[in-house]
């Protein structure tokens, strides 16, 4: 039974993994044995994220920085990517942003921004991973979804809608691909202390009634993300593709 959640062998790709959910699903998958691309703005953070991969003796570990704006680099951030183990069977499209303006404040350079990176990103580099997958016969996209998926929040307009449009682009990515053997699925997490929540906890009433709005009574921890992450990116997630999973404490139970 264990067999089907070894990742040795694996490549996987994982964007946004200088900090937050993204280093730590490229840092569970390594973990779980696969090979790890990590992709990132920060160099100095994502150096440290290699490195504290490396040190762990698991799967091995290397990065490069990547402007992922520039949505026609994604071929060539593909190709990057798979020269340093190979191409890559999983990828992760963990890049955000949320800018938390006012309704009235959004410009079309954020908005478009915005929809850019959280939306637009995640399909090209994955068509752009696609075609190795489909040779192989087997591949994982793990998508981020989010609390916006399903609800409004404040001064989040611009977030909200590519939230929302993430869930569904994760339907017509299985759609497409499932057949080819590529499975498609979203995390949604609830509150996890990250840089773009760094607002929300710095406010301790705020975190605390988020806590309160959970069923288990506390927000995420990122190792609330480990298992998740290695469930959908191994062979024992084969037969579930199109999915939003929220891991959110039951947030949106309640």
């Amino acid at each position: 039974m264990l067999q089907m959640f070894d990742l040795t062998g694996s490549t996987a790709l994982c964007t946004g993994a200088t900090s937050g959910i993204g280093r730590r699903m490229a840092w569970a998958l390594s973990q779980a044995g696969a090979d790890v691309v990590l992709v990132g703005r920060q160099e100095p953070a994502l150096n440290d994220a290699v490195e504290e991969i490396n040190a762990a003796g698991k799967g091995r570990a290397a990065g490069f920085r990547a402007d992922l704006s520039d949505r026609g680099s994604m071929d060539d951030v593909a190709a990057k990517a798979s020269g340093h183990f190979g191409p890559p069977s999983i990828l992760v499209n963990a890049a955000g942003v949320n800018l938390r303006q006012p309704a009235d404040q959004i410009t079309p350079e954020t908005w478009d921004g915005t929809l850019n990176i959280n939306l637009t990103v995640p399909f090209f580099l994955a068509q752009a991973c696609v075609s190795h997958m489909r040779r192989a016969g087997w591949g994982k996209i793990i998508n981020i979804a989010s609390l916006q998926s399903f609800r409004a929040f404040a001064n989040s307009v611009a977030y909200g809608a590519s939230k929302g449009g993430i869930t569904q682009l994760t339907r017509a990515m299985a759609e497409a691909w499932s057949r080819d053997g590529i499975s498609a699925n979203a995390i949604a997490p609830g509150f996890f202390p990250t840089a773009l929540t760094e607002k929300v906890f710095a406010d301790a009433e705020l975190a605390e009634h988020n806590a309160r709005m959970t069923a288990v009574g506390r927000n995420g921890e990122l190792a609330d993300l480990d298992g998740i992450t290695v469930f959908l990116a191994s062979h024992a997630s084969d037969y579930i593709s199109g999915q939003v999973i929220s891991v959110d404490g039951g947030y949106t139970a309640k």
